[in-house]
């Protein structure tokens, strides 16, 4: 019997998120301030100040003043993230990576305008991170690898499934009382969710997605070759 650490070197789409966060990280190491403003998560940005980009940026921004905050991110991204982009391909895990973490962005969007205090103080306050998007990787890889063993709190070995089912019960009891910042306890739940959603949800939703994107992608190159749409082709008075 042979025991190794980690899931072995690094896939090329890991290696990318994980140079563009480090990338981030530095920069934020001379323009905190900045840095956080223009691509941190920011609600009452986005909405009212029309910055979009701040749901994808987000994922690649870490707090300047916490190293263990993009330690432990890219650290998990690295163990859970190579798995799946040998099984499912970079371009599907990348698919899978922008949905959970996009998708944990525009929820937190969603619940920043509710009226309730704990999720409308979000609203002003800017979230970061790729922490959405880790749950996200976390409950794919314990759906496909439930029995392998981590180490909770680097202590007590516990099947994937438990760990999953673990943290997923603490976000969510932490959601309940969150007051937005720079973790944001809304995107860890909401990056489980979906994730499950796109997984092992309904599979018309998966179908319905991947249609869109593919019919997105058609006009995209339709445009690239400037190609029509046609009129409806009427076969009885075709000239043969």
């Amino acid at each position: 019997m042979s025991y190794t650490f980690g899931p072995g070197p690094v896939t090329p789409a890991v290696r990318g998120i994980i140079a563009a966060a480090i990338a981030v990280f530095v920069v934020e190491l001379f323009a905190p301030v900045e840095t956080v403003s223009w691509l941190g998560l920011t609600p009452a940005a986005v909405i009212g100040q029309g910055k979009v980009w701040q749901v994808v940026t987000y994922l690649f921004v870490h707090s300047p003043t916490s190293f263990t905050h993009i330690l432990f991110n890219l650290l998990a991204v690295w163990m859970f993230g190579v798995d799946l982009e040998k099984r499912w391909g970079t371009a599907g895990f990348l698919k899978y990576f922008a949905i959970t973490g996009v998708g944990a962005g525009l929820t937190i969007l969603l619940l920043s305008r509710l009226s309730w205090a704990p999720l409308h103080a979000m609203y002003d306050v800017p979230t970061i991170g790729c922490s959405g998007a880790v749950y996200g990787l976390l409950l794919a890889w314990a759906i496909l690898f439930p029995n392998r063993p981590i180490l909770f709190m680097l202590i007590f070995p516990i099947s994937a499934r438990a760990y999953a089912l673990i943290l997923g019960g603490i976000a969510f009891l932490s959601a309940l009382s969150a007051t937005g910042g720079p973790v944001s306890n809304a995107a860890h739940l909401s990056g489980l969710l979906i994730g499950w959603l796109y997984l092992k949800g309904p599979r018309n939703l998966r179908l319905e997605l991947e249609y869109s994107i593919a019919r997105w992608r058609m006009q995209r190159v339709r445009r690239r070759f400037s190609v029509h749409k046609g009129g409806r082709d009427d076969w009885e008075h075709r000239v043969h």
